[in-house]
């Protein structure tokens, strides 16, 4: 006889998020407080069957709290199969924080939902979490990025478009056209979202500049809360077309001397923004200029 948790329906709240426990389910509701994270705030409510979990931890926090950890099987969820790994602790969905004193409940609901977890942890075949839902659009450092739930348009803005983004025209891609995505943090310098098109289509420029099937991020453009979202739904329509063939190389390439000084001056801005050390600085505008 399967387990079930003896006070389903229960509801364990933490900072900025609360989960409901259900016979097959846990559903994780995101608070909208000022200081609930943005992305939190995007995603609103999720629900992850138990089949998408591998493993449920607790481990002390910081500043006096113990974080309940719902980690979810490689390949369930395509929010974090977009992410891949580059999401801070402190925006990461299936973390609950909790204060120090609520441990003994926490071992309890840890307890009872590791009982009710799959034997199989093995990645999934298929996503078992939804995607979020479009239509979704943002607003990246070189174009307007827009997807409808069948199709993603990017419309290039003239202040930060490439000159080969601009010979392109504005695009539109299907979604039976692509096999996923490759998200880069805007947090991290030279952040980018890449539509990733089926082996044979067409062959894809290495830098994301570069690419008329790639929006580049900047300060203030593409934020997480808005590009990962829009990175896991186009994700999630894309996987669900069919199997994913094998993405061809993407060979590298040389930079249009316009476009490397594009990067140098927002590289700058970044610079003049406290974003970047002087060494930073230093060492990614001798990067660019190496491209030359």
């Amino acid at each position: 006889m399967p387990h079930t948790m003896s006070r389903m329906g229960d509801v364990l709240a933490g900072f900025h998020a609360a989960w409901e426990f259900d016979s097959d389910s846990v559903l994780i509701r995101f608070e909208r407080g000022i200081r609930t994270p943005k992305l939190f705030q995007a995603l609103g409510e999720r629900r992850i069957p138990h089949e998408a979990l591998a493993d449920v931890t607790l481990a002390p926090g910081k500043r006096g709290t113990v974080v309940l950890h719902a980690v979810p099987r490689a390949g369930a969820d395509p929010l974090m199969e977009a992410a891949a790994g580059q999401l801070k602790d402190g925006c990461d969905p299936y973390r609950l924080v909790l204060p120090a004193e609520r441990e003994t409940l926490a071992e309890y609901y840890r307890d009872e939902l590791r009982a009710l977890l799959p034997a199989d942890t093995s990645p999934a075949d298929r996503f078992l979490v939804p995607a979020p839902e479009g239509p979704l659009q943002f607003k990246a450092y070189d174009g307007k990025a827009s997807f409808d739930g069948k199709s993603v348009s990017f419309r290039w803005f003239w202040t930060g478009a490439s000159s080969a983004k601009w010979k392109a025209g504005d695009q539109t891609f299907s979604v039976a056209d692509l096999s996923g995505v490759e998200w880069r943090s805007p947090e991290i310098f030279d952040g980018y979202l890449r539509l990733i098109r089926r082996p044979g289509s067409v062959v894809q420029p290495s830098q994301a500049d570069q690419d008329p099937a790639a929006v580049v991020f900047g300060l203030g453009y593409g934020p997480v809360h808005e590009s990962l979202p829009f990175a896991a739904a186009v994700l999630g329509a894309a996987r669900t077309r069919g199997p994913v063939p094998v993405e061809a190389a993407r060979p590298a390439g040389r930079r249009d001397p316009a476009d490397i000084a594009e990067r140098i001056r927002h590289l700058g801005e970044l610079h003049g923004a406290g974003l970047l050390t002087d060494e930073e600085f230093s060492a990614k505008k001798a990067e660019l200029l190496a491209e030359l």
